[in-house]
């Protein structure tokens, strides 16, 4: 054999071996990348693995309902038919879901309201979607690489013309489409959105459960709206609800795990007691597959509707009152329809002055250019007016406690003057008055003797200017704070007016505040006000909702108690015990005696309920039209009190030569009475 083959052959064992040890040292690398995989990376993976795979989908429960003090429904859940769609992971193009709502247009109608919500940006994306190639034609070629996709989109949709969609906008079928797409376009993934659940036909239902098949991610379901029993009687107070998330608070709602399509109080109550109405979301988990199909769920918490609240309103005697007020604005306009032209609103509300628990609120309101009266709730704590001689408890308070002026100080009533001001003076000449009497008759000059010493003037004269210290502004409106006037109630509600308050003026001005014809007040801010003199002087918190109970097993039943409202006291006046209570029986010489301004307003049977309190009147105008607003606050029995109620009407006329309709009288009269013969507790109650 040749020296040159034998070399030939030790050289074969050599490149064989090389082969061998670059394919070990492959596999090498290979086990190691996968030890780095499984065992440095693994659990990093893992949880990508998981992530992608399994989901959780919280899904909406009924909300909790609303009761009135004798456990009567007031907002209820009715089931009704719902169609929803489920969108997979990730969600579904906007092509199938234009698909999908094109199927739907067949089958079910959108009401009208959902028809006259399309915008023109909706018929714009509709119309891009029928002909996205003609619209991506009017994007440029350098517009295509200088913009991102959202700019892209957003450019193509500024040039498409109205030329372009105003077919659609007669187009019935079109807009059907449009707005079934909206709602699949707001829908979250995994999570049921209801299409339409409002007046669900049988056949419409029928026809989808029939052919859930062709129709992805569409099913149908029983769901459940918002009922009231009493034909929207105080619906501002109990507020309403709404499916999304209000615009401008996406923050708020997000970061409290709210969805898109979740139904959330707006207003009223059902805005306030929100956190308790909206109860424990169903709570699921899906698998997908790698393709986002749902591959298996399951259960993981039923989750619970929202917890009741039980009101303190008596919902007989708010309906009562409802019709009272309503009845007593007619009679106004009818008696006076001249005079009282401007006359739209009376406000009215009767509470505990012990606890803060409201029994009935009534706004009623005419519509003048629909000539129709409307309930208007809400106006007891957002309509704020000149409330006038009401006032003047508060105002002595501030005298005694500023020791201006003594108990049993007498002023002579007569008309006062200062330089650069018209004349002033009270209804009528009282002469030498006490302070007892100042409220009885409702003397003007005696408030407005202690405004000025309040500014430090001492030495009133006739005519002449007078010297004061503008901080008089402050210090009594300081006194006006502490018994609910110009404050925030603290009432159960989202939002509430605290009036108008007015800048530091001339001495004048300081004699009208005295009076209560500066600033501006509720009807709400008057029950604070009468109730804190009632009770002894705490300011409490009115509110609506007294007890909160768990769901109930049984339809339209309260369940267990889970908390009870106590009175909350938001602050003790400064005012003395023996102060309070001389203000307490000026109060009383209004309703009980002779020359009390509402002595001779009262009813027979009223006159029985030993009612203390105060009337009030205030000047105003509309244009050149002399106006008067009229109040009235009191509350019963005087010695031991467990009702108290405030009444604004703004706006009366002045009627020449005649007497206006006694509409804060008459209100008064009929809702106490119908409050002692029906929902009064007997002395037994009232003892324990």
């Amino acid at each position: 054999m040749s020296k040159k083959r034998k070399k030939k052959r030790a050289l074969l064992p050599f490149r064989l071996n090389v082969l061998f040890a670059i394919v070990f040292l492959l596999f090498s690398a290979l086990v190691l990348q996968l030890g780095v995989v499984q065992i440095i990376n693994g659990e990093e993976h893992q949880a990508v693995l998981e992530e992608t795979t399994n989901d959780i989908a919280e899904i909406s429960v009924p909300r909790g309902m609303i009761y009135d003090s004798e456990g009567n429904v007031i907002v209820g859940n009715e089931p009704v038919y719902s169609i929803t769609y489920t969108p997979p992971k990730n969600g579904d193009s906007a092509d199938k879901r234009l698909e999908i709502a094109t199927k739907l247009a067949d089958i079910i109608k959108m009401n009208d309201k959902a028809i006259d919500k399309i915008t023109e940006r909706e018929y714009k994306e509709y119309w891009y979607l029928l002909n996205a190639k003609e619209a991506d034609s009017r994007i440029t070629a350098s517009e295509k690489e200088s913009l991102d996709d959202t700019e892209i989109y957003d450019t193509t949709l500024e040039r498409i013309t109205e030329d372009d969609y105003k077919e659609l906008e007669n187009d019935d079928k079109a807009k059907q489409i449009i707005a079934i797409k909206r709602e699949l376009d707001s829908a979250t993934e995994l999570v049921p959105h209801v299409i339409k659940n409002k007046n669900v036909t049988e056949e419409e239902y029928a026809t989808i459960a029939e052919n859930m098949g062709e129709l992805s991610g569409i099913n149908v379901a029983t769901d459940w709206e918002r009922y009231y029993p009493y034909d929207g009687s105080l619906s501002g107070i109990l507020g309403g609800i709404k499916t999304g998330i209000p615009e401008g608070e996406e923050d708020y709602y997000k970061s409290r795990n709210y969805q898109l399509n979740d139904r959330i109080g707006t207003s009223g109550l059902e805005k306030e007691y929100e956190s308790l109405l909206k109860g424990d979301k169903k709570r699921v988990r899906y698998v997908t597959d790698n393709n986002n199909n749902i591959v298996s769920q399951d259960v993981i918490s039923e989750g619970s509707r929202g917890q009741d609240l039980q009101l303190s309103i008596n919902m007989d005697f708010q309906k009562e009152l409802d019709k009272i007020v309503r009845e007593e604005l007619k009679g106004a306009k009818n008696k006076h329809p001249g005079a009282n032209r401007y006359l739209e609103d009376a406000m009215a509300v009767m509470l505990n002055p012990n606890t803060g628990e409201i029994y009935a609120a009534s706004g009623q309101h005419y519509d003048r250019e629909n000539n129709k009266y409307e309930s208007a709730d809400m106006n007891t704590v957002f309509t704020a007016a000149a409330v006038g001689s009401t006032v003047k408890g508060a105002t002595l308070l501030a005298g005694y406690q500023e020791g201006v002026v003594d108990m049993n100080q007498t002023f002579v009533d007569k008309a006062m003057k200062i330089k650069g001001t018209p004349e002033k003076s009270s209804w009528k000449t009282m002469g030498p008055i006490n302070d007892l009497q100042a409220l009885q008759m409702s003397s003007n000059v005696y408030m407005f003797n202690v405004a000025l010493r309040l500014g430090g003037e001492y030495n009133y004269k006739y005519g002449q200017s007078v010297s004061f210290d503008h901080d008089a502004f402050r210090v009594l409106r300081n006194y006006y704070n502490q018994v609910g006037l110009g404050v925030e109630t603290g009432i159960d509600l989202p939002s509430e007016s605290t009036g108008y308050v007015g800048t530091t003026g001339q001495a004048g001005n300081l004699l009208d505040f005295s009076i209560g014809q500066f600033d501006t007040y509720t009807t709400m801010q008057l029950a604070q006000y009468i109730s804190t003199i009632a009770n002894g002087g705490y300011r409490i918190k009115p509110h609506f909702v007294s007890e909160i109970h768990e769901p109930s097993n049984e339809k339209d039943k309260l369940g267990p108690l889970a908390e009870t409202k106590s009175p909350d006291v938001l602050n003790k006046i400064t005012a003395t015990d023996e102060q309070i209570n001389r203000v307490k029986q000026g109060f009383k010489m209004v309703f009980q005696t002779k020359n009390g301004t509402a002595y001779g307003h009262l009813n027979e049977k009223t006159k029985t309920y030993n009612i203390a309190g105060k009337t009030g009147t205030a000047q105003t105008q509309i244009g050149q039209t002399k106006l008067e607003n009229w109040t009235l606050i009191g509350y019963a029995d005087a010695d031991n009190p467990d009702i108290a109620f405030a009444i604004m009407v703004p706006n009366l006329g002045t009627i020449s030569g005649g007497q206006q309709y006694p509409i804060t009288y008459n209100i008064a009269n009929r809702a106490l009475e119908y409050y002692y013969e029906h929902t009064a507790p007997d002395d037994e109650d009232k003892s324990e």
